[in-house]
């Protein structure tokens, strides 16, 4: 079986549903995206992987990980979503160390959540992507369509999938801070490692960017 090349695309947050999540992959050749409900920590820990001003006081669950293998000479080669049964993904991470290599099975969420942070290529088969992938393919004019119907299909998915129980909140009026009290609130976040207001804080900077 052929194996695609898949980047991240971003993180997306439910509409409708406070506190869900849903990663969204894109394959490197092509237009296909491949959307996965994660949880609020994988979500929370994929996000500051990706956003590499932020800097965690101590290290996140995935951070000592790779602490750990760096340490021992483990490294991640490549991350490879195998799977998929009744609308849950599974992965394996391949690994190396003294040229010996070793294939261990993994949450997708925790795979990719690795891979940013070994800067290891992610992968699936083409008959997975044929069954799971989606097309949103709009001209750059029409970058509000686009994130408006991501948005529906991500609250879609995240409806039809697993459930992702996260405490429920009031709303965050994040929508009513500047700029500069955005990266305040950040900067405060992340010393407190709250990181899922943090995660939150830098969406909604990224929104507005």
């Amino acid at each position: 079986m052929s194996l695609v090349r898949l980047k991240i695309k971003g993180i997306s947050y439910s509409q409708t549903q406070n506190g869900a999540y849903a990663l969204i992959l894109n394959e490197v050749e092509g237009d296909r995206k491949l959307p996965i409900v994660i949880g609020a920590f994988e979500a929370q820990s994929i996000a500051i992987a990706l956003e590499k001003e932020i800097k965690p006081p101590r290290p996140l669950t995935h951070d000592l990980f790779k602490n750990f293998s760096d340490r021992f000479e483990i490294v991640i080669k490549q991350v490879i979503i195998h799977k998929l049964v009744d609308g849950v993904f599974y992965s394996s991470i391949i690994c190396e160390r003294d040229k010996i290599e070793e294939i261990i099975d993994a949450r997708t969420s925790d795979a990719i959540a690795l891979a940013l942070r070994f800067n290891a290529p992610i992968f699936t088969y083409k008959t997975i992507l044929d069954k799971a992938g989606i097309f949103l393919k709009f001209s750059s004019k029409d970058k509000n369509k686009e994130d408006n119907d991501e948005s529906i299909m991500v609250d879609e998915i995240l409806q039809e999938g697993e459930a992702v129980e996260i405490e429920q909140g009031a709303s965050d009026g994040y929508t009513e801070l500047t700029i500069e009290e955005l990266n305040k609130e950040l900067a405060k976040a992340v010393a407190k490692e709250n990181y899922e207001k943090a995660a939150k804080l830098r969406d909604e900077i990224s929104k507005r960017n």
